[in-house]
């Protein structure tokens, strides 16, 4: 989620030009100028982006109230805003008017910020449900990698620095994969009021300076946290504890030295913030990249942030910018930042629900381990080593921790990379199995094609051979029905020469006797070839009705 601040006054001033556009309805953020020759033009697309002209309960009604939805329904989620200094990262969290109590109706000031919203919305949904729960809140304050209870008692606050500098609170492991603050103070609340006020007296203990770039910038980083325990009945009647946590972050801006004017003490600051937010710039990029370790170990804040990146917890970034065009660099930073984190995928679970029994025997626990505690101091019984050894042993135990958990990550990392290679490996048996079986079958059918084509080319020559042996027998045929046709058109024209001769021997023949005696030997001659001619015509067509029958 991207939010786009107005012009400050001194940019108004200064006649400052606007390098920053954004479009709510397509929910863009658009960066375009032309610096030394060369164009810069890109565009962000979020979840959500908020104009200069959006008011608080804007954001907070589109982007916060369904977050606070699922922390009353057992969930843990986490909230913060990151940005460079002074576009507005405390003034979104806590409001110009943080300090304000509700109005007399029970609402707030239009300039609200997302905390007293949060609260205000937590505290009418629950007096709303009638239900029975208990509301617990912790702010602490991480300035130059130390954490420091900003809750406190006020004669633990009065200590001089330097004393309280060696009574720093540890961050130390949960044991269920996350990380707690031993000795954080913990303030149980009844109403929004409340916790208006501690919320005063702990921002009243940040650290805050002047620089060029915010009158009164953040120079820490804080977490104000709100745990809910709602008790639940089920139908048989037995009595279970709702849990849900919202962590709500206000990160220190992040700045360029040279142009905010920091000095010896604040240069120093300003690096310690620069090197907590790279580091939590470089789990961000682990995360997004899939990347075996994830350096959550290298600062104090992406420890406490650990949950709520990559983990558990549902998450909401809000990104703060600036549309002057002096703080380019830094929007595009953020923007860059902000565009990254967007891919992380976290994965939420509901808090497990607890019975009332084991909850209260838990409490009964704590107590009895924090009377033995204080017993022991009194009593000074406990055991004691010097100093020096505490220190060493707690630094040892602090690097073999680092070393079981970079052991842990790179065993993790092997066993995943085995995995994978026995998939791959599997797979590839798989494939070469059905593989052999195609080629099993195919290598079967090509035999049978082979087979058939050999059968289809012995058919082949034989249809060829008797094809040919046809064609001749056809051509002979036709060559002795040439022949016996030449012989019939002889024979014709000897017949009609012989009867040309036989009608001029008539008429030569004047008398009878000779004449009958001509006939009768012209007669017996014309009988005679008329016997040839019948037998030469018969073997004709027996010769011709035989090659008719052998076709």
């Amino acid at each position: 989620m991207d939010l786009f601040r107005p012009f400050s006054e001194e940019e108004l001033r200064n006649n400052a030009p606007q390098v920053l556009t954004c479009n709510e309805y397509q929910r863009e953020v658009a960066v375009s100028q032309n610096i030394a020759g060369k164009h810069i033009d890109r565009v962000f697309t979020f979840d959500k982006v908020f104009g200069p002209s959006a008011q608080q309960k804007d954001l907070y009604d589109q982007a916060v109230i369904p977050i606070v939805n699922e922390v009353l329904e057992g969930f843990n989620c986490t909230i913060f805003a990151y940005g460079q200094t002074g576009t507005g990262k405390t003034y979104t969290m806590e409001g110009e008017c943080k300090r304000s109590k509700s109005g007399p109706k029970g609402e707030l000031p239009p300039e609200a910020g997302v905390i007293p919203r949060a609260v205000k919305q937590i505290f009418d949904t629950l007096e709303g449900q009638n239900a029975e729960y208990s509301v617990k809140v912790t702010f602490l304050e991480l300035y130059n990698e130390e954490i420091t209870d900003l809750l406190a008692p006020e004669e633990i606050s009065r200590v001089p620095i330097e004393d309280r500098q060696k009574k720093q609170l540890p961050l130390m492991e949960d044991g269920k994969g996350g990380v707690l603050v031993r000795g954080l103070e913990e303030e149980i609340v009844t109403s929004a009021s409340e916790i208006f006020t501690l919320l005063e007296r702990g921002s009243a203990k940040r650290r805050t300076a002047e620089t060029l770039l915010n009158k009164q910038s953040s120079r820490s980083h804080s977490l104000f946290s709100i745990t809910i325990h709602i008790k639940e009945s089920t139908p048989e009647g037995e009595e279970l504890i709702k849990c849900g946590k919202l962590n709500l972050v206000d990160l220190a801006g992040s700045e360029n030295i040279s142009r905010s004017g920091a000095r010896e003490g604040r240069a120093r600051e300003a690096g310690e913030i620069n090197k907590s937010l790279l580091t939590l710039g470089r789990v961000i990029n682990a995360l997004v990249e899939h990347l075996g370790h994830i350096p959550y170990r290298d600062s104090k804040l992406t420890r406490l942030l650990r949950d709520s990146l990559g983990g558990r917890t549902k998450t909401c970034i809000i990104a703060t910018v600036s549309p002057a065009v002096h703080c380019l660099e830094e929007t595009l930073s953020t923007l860059d930042y902000a565009h990254r984190a967007k891919n992380i995928k976290n994965k939420p679970e509901v808090n497990q629900k607890m019975m009332k029994s084991t909850l209260i025997k838990d409490l009964y626990g704590e107590i009895e381990r924090l009377k033995a505690e204080v017993y022991a101091a009194r009593e000074k019984n406990g055991v004691y080593i010097p100093k020096e050894r505490y220190y060493q042993e707690e630094s040892e135990k602090k690097a073999m921790a680092d070393q079981i958990e970079q052991l842990g990550v790179i065993l993790e990392n092997h066993q995943k990379q085995g995995d994978e290679l026995q998939d791959k490996y599997d797979t590839q048996v798989q494939k070469c199995s059905e593989l052999s079986s195609k080629l099993d079958a195919t290598q079967k059918n090509l035999n049978q094609t082979n087979k058939m084509l050999a059968s289809i080319e012995d058919d082949l020559r034989r249809c060829q051979y008797a094809l040919k042996e046809r064609d001749f027998v056809i051509s002979e045929q036709k060559k002795a029905e040439n022949a016996l046709a030449h012989q019939a058109c002889v024979l014709r024209s000897d017949l009609e020469k012989s009867l040309q001769d036989n009608a001029s021997l008539y008429l030569k023949i004047g008398k009878l006797p000779r004449e009958d005696k001509l006939n009768a030997d012209n007669r017996s001659v014309v009988n005679g070839f008329q016997t040839e001619l019948v037998q030469q015509l018969g073997s004709l067509c027996n010769t011709v009705a035989t090659s008719q029958s052998t076709k």
